[in-house]
């Protein structure tokens, strides 16, 4: 026995669609047909149209050009392994065609967008893009790594089967000669152009790391949170402009005074490649906050907790000796500092160093050039009186150091300038400047005077007599009493040598 529907009022609204219903829908222009008076073939349609099944958004692979992993069976609950699905919503997403390119051999796909859609995904290998795409977004999701995901790689790969992956001490080759060429070397190939990812938490489960960026350009990683990294939150190695903004990364989810910290490892951004931007980022724990191995970088408005330096922990480290050219500005060391290796035109400023966090000026090949830290705050521990800056090594070869006008509290200030007035009578004056100098028996340039108090009737000759161990000594011919003021730094431009010591 067949049944038979119900009759029923139909409903043409404006734009030319068909709905059962009564025949007021709001405000929108109506037509109501009934049944009877309905042609049966449209009849007919009609009736089809409203027994068939509705599709599940589980279903859906795409909607345009937006492609949705869970549509190809990944398991947005996380239960179940999702890696193959993601990799096939990758792959029909990638072979959306624009006939576009950007860079030579990089397709432009045209914005296509891979949504996961708010899910939390185990996968047991690494999602890896295929070469030769661009003009692509990832959003919206939860990647977590599987007990069974290989220790030394990361949850997505922007990796292409030519690229070489540098090893990890390695740095970005450089002119020896010190002169930095920013004219981008065409000859070097670029695989991915374009790429964001943004609202994704990446937890690497203890095993590997979160992203790798290698051979590309102009990559973004916008609002991500990286966790339980033990290689790099992320990691990008030759290729130009990945910036990195509004991001938290650390090994383990903590807000500080963590009782596992002193066992904290792994860096939380490492960037062996050039010309890329960290802001607002906040890296709450791993051994080293930000390690720079490439040139021309700038990190600005990043808050590094990340692992104290009582317990072995750097915030930031520029680890290219020789032509590092990198801007560290408006950063929040927190109990945790920066150190710079053999540090060529490195600007620090605007900072705040807290809990005896410091610079630490470390010596490979004892060269400093162009070196800048000027306007930062520093507050530690009077009881401890640690210095601001501190030499690791010995340096030989340095101009054109400037370490001026920061200011501390509790902490010992060391500064590439100084002045001093002694008072006194008697013949001989001692201005010491050991104390707040930076580098020790070097004192580059020098200016006194002397103020001889109660108007003597003879001439007072004075002068200079003795400058080493960064003290200046200043003697008259008669016992006067007088102040001697003294002014000198440490500053030698290229070439110049150092006449006075």
């Amino acid at each position: 026995m067949t049944s038979k529907l119900q009759p029923q009022t139909w409903t043409i609204v404006e734009a030319g669609g068909l709905a059962p219903g009564p025949a007021t829908i709001n405000a929108i222009e109506t037509t109501s047909i009934s049944e009877e008076n309905m042609p049966a073939r449209l009849l007919a349609k009609l009736q089809v149209a409203q027994n068939a099944p509705c599709p599940s958004a589980s279903s859906i692979k795409n909607n345009g050009r937006v492609f949705y992993p869970i549509g190809y069976g990944a398991d947005p609950t996380g239960a179940n392994e999702s890696s193959d699905a993601i990799l096939q919503a990758l792959n029909d997403a990638f072979n959306v065609q624009s006939g576009l390119e950007l860079l030579p051999g990089v397709k432009d796909l045209g914005g296509v967008i891979i949504d996961f859609q708010g899910g939390n995904y185990k996968i047991s290998k690494p999602i890896r893009f295929p070469p030769g795409v661009g003009n692509v977004v990832v959003q919206g999701g939860t990647l977590r790594a599987s007990d069974t995901f290989p220790s030394d790689r990361h949850l997505i790969e922007l990796w292409a089967p030519n690229s070489q992956k540098l090893k990890r001490t390695d740095a970005i080759k450089i002119d020896r000669n010190y002169v930095f060429n920013d004219v981008k070397d065409q000859t070097a190939r670029t695989y991915y152009e374009d790429i964001t990812f943004r609202d994704v938490l990446f937890d690497s489960g203890f095993r590997g790391g979160g992203i790798f960026v290698i051979d590309s350009a102009r990559i973004r990683i916008n609002n991500c949170f990286f966790l339980h990294f033990t290689t790099q939150g992320i990691l990008v190695q030759r290729g130009h402009e990945t910036f990195i903004s509004s991001c938290f990364l650390g090994q383990r989810s903590t807000v500080g005074g963590d009782p596992g910290e002193k066992g904290f490892s792994g860096t939380a951004i490492d960037l062996a490649s050039n010309d890329n931007a960290i802001t607002d980022v906040t890296i709450f724990s791993a051994a080293i906050g930000v390690l720079l191995r490439g040139q021309a970088n700038i990190v600005t408005r990043v808050h590094c907790y990340n692992k104290a330096t009582a317990f072995g922990g750097i915030g930031i480290l520029v680890k290219l000796a020789d032509a590092a050219l990198t801007r560290i500005d408006n950063c929040y060391l927190d109990y945790t500092g920066i150190v710079l290796e053999d540090p060529v035109q490195v600007h620090v400023t605007n900072g705040f160093f807290l809990g005896d966090a410091n610079i630490v000026l470390k010596s490979i090949k004892g060269r400093i050039s162009g070196l800048t830290i000027v306007e930062n705050m520093f507050n530690g521990s009077p009881a401890r009186n640690v210095p601001i800056i501190k030499l690791d090594g010995e340096f030989s070869n340095i101009d054109q150091v400037v370490i001026e006008r920061n200011n501390v509290n509790g902490m010992s200030l060391k500064s590439t300038a100084g002045k001093l007035s002694v008072a006194g009578n008697g013949t001989k004056w001692v201005a010491d400047f050991s104390p707040i100098l930076v580098f020790p028996n070097r004192i580059s340039h020098f200016q006194y005077s002397m103020y001889v108090k109660g108007l003597p009737r003879v001439f007072v000759a004075y002068g200079v007599t003795n400058v080493s161990d960064n003290v200046v000594v200043v003697e008259s011919d008669r016992a006067v009493t007088a102040v001697v003021s003294v002014a000198v730094d440490q500053y030698n431009m290229v070439g110049e040598g150092n006449f006075v010591m």
